[in-house]
């Protein structure tokens, strides 16, 4: 599979090499796909097979009166039979899988939704093979090989990666090949060979077609829901980020940590310096808190000098951890060059009993405020103590009796 990973990689860099490695990695594999984007390109390829799907339940049933008036009985009956059993299966498909936002369920509709017609091919190959058609009927019968092209080339609807460009592709390859192993008595192995070749460059291009419109998706998604100068997530996307990983943590009974982060005094660095120095403080503090998260962590702006980290899979111990090592890094520097702190409040889903998301959020912006209010430059957790991270703070004139029962 590796590989396979790096020519795919090194093919996309050949043929999109405008792009960024980012985008490059998007369109190739699933690996760097954030939340969001499955979560819409999930929806847009099931709406997408529903609609599919609807339109040949209403064209596929209306090609058998063309069957009948072109075959002889039984052929006609048997091909009608065929037509019938792909129509309800598409018009079963179209009712399915309506208003999912899982990635999963994308495969399954479109894996089904290849499979209904590529079975039809073979079904409708085998019986046509078994009558001797002349003039009229020799035509038609001839239109039926052309159903692997239509298939493949319906490939550029979706925005797919381009490994899952090939996976959907090779059945139809596959189904192709078989037909017409089967039947190399009535071709010659050029006439075979062209025809395949073709369905290979129609399949490779639709599978770039199919990227094309990862590509853009990608950077729509990327677009709309980040926000323009950190890179963060924006308010509205973390919401949703959060009440998606919520409800995960719940299904899957996880925990699930959040910290409410608000820089201190950032006011004052845009009144004194400007708004220029002050985005630059913003960002420098911003890239402090990105380095400590893994990669299933969610950073979102939440407004102004706010931000939420959102922690899936995360127990209390090891977010207070992960806020220890932060803090101990720093957040950068002022422009007057003293430290930048934050007031931070934490919740965890299981500790805290929240039963929903919001009222997560609310105990956490509770707990920032606490913190901010009992001096700053320090943390609320589940215990409702205000924490210092360091003792150094006693060297800025803070009084030792308040630093060591905040350490205790």
């Amino acid at each position: 599979m590796q590989p396979l990973k790096e020519f795919l990689n090194s093919l996309a860099l050949r043929l999109l090499g405008n792009f960024s490695g980012n985008v490059l990695n998007c369109v190739v594999t699933t690996s760097a796909h954030p939340p969001l984007l499955s979560r819409y390109r999930a929806q847009m390829i099931i709406s997408r097979v529903r609609l599919v799907s609807a339109l040949f339940a209403v064209l596929t049933p209306l090609w058998i009166a063309v069957d009948y008036l072109a075959f002889d009985y039984p052929l006609s009956l048997m091909l009608g039979i065929g037509r019938i059993a792909t129509t309800a299966a598409f018009a079963a498909l179209a009712l399915a899988y309506q208003g999912s936002p899982h990635m999963r369920d994308a495969y399954r509709s479109l894996g089904i939704m290849f499979v209904i017609p590529t079975a039809f091919f073979i079904y409708s190959h085998q019986i046509l093979s078994s009558f001797d058609n002349q003039g009229g009927a020799a035509i038609i019968a001839a239109g039926y090989a052309f159903l692997p092209f239509i298939l493949v080339a319906g490939l550029s609807v979706f925005p797919l990666t381009a490994l899952e460009g090939i996976v959907f592709s090779l059945p139809v390859l596959s189904s192709s090949a078989l037909v017409a192993t089967l039947h190399l008595d009535q071709m010659s192995w050029n006439t075979h060979i062209g025809a395949f070749w073709l369905l290979v460059l129609i399949a490779a291009t639709a599978t770039l077609a199919g990227m094309s419109q990862l590509a853009l998706m990608a950077a729509l998604v990327r677009q709309a829901h980040h926000d323009p100068l950190t890179h963060c997530f924006n308010r509205a996307s973390g919401e949703e980020i959060f009440k998606l990983q919520f409800s995960i943590a719940e299904r899957n009974g996880n925990p699930l940590t959040i910290i409410f982060i608000d820089l201190d005094n950032f006011k004052s660095v845009n009144d004194q310096y400007g708004h220029h120095l002050g985005d630059r403080v913003l960002i420098g503090a911003v890239d402090a808190i990105r380095g400590s998260l893994r990669g299933g962590d969610a950073l979102v702006r939440w407004g102004g000098e706010e931000f939420l980290m959102v922690l899936p899979n995360t127990n209390y111990s090891s977010a207070i951890a992960l806020l220890e090592r932060l803090r101990g890094n720093g957040l950068g520097l002022r422009p007057d060059g003293n430290s930048v702190t934050a007031s931070y409040g934490i919740a965890e889903r299981t500790l805290d009993s929240a039963d929903n998301s919001q009222l997560l959020i609310e105990i956490a912006d509770q707990r920032m405020y606490q913190a901010k209010n009992s001096g700053k430059d320090r943390w609320v957790g589940c215990n409702e103590t205000a924490h210092f991270a360091t003792p150094h703070q006693t060297e800025r004139g803070m009084p030792d009796d308040m630093a060591l029962s905040s350490l205790s």
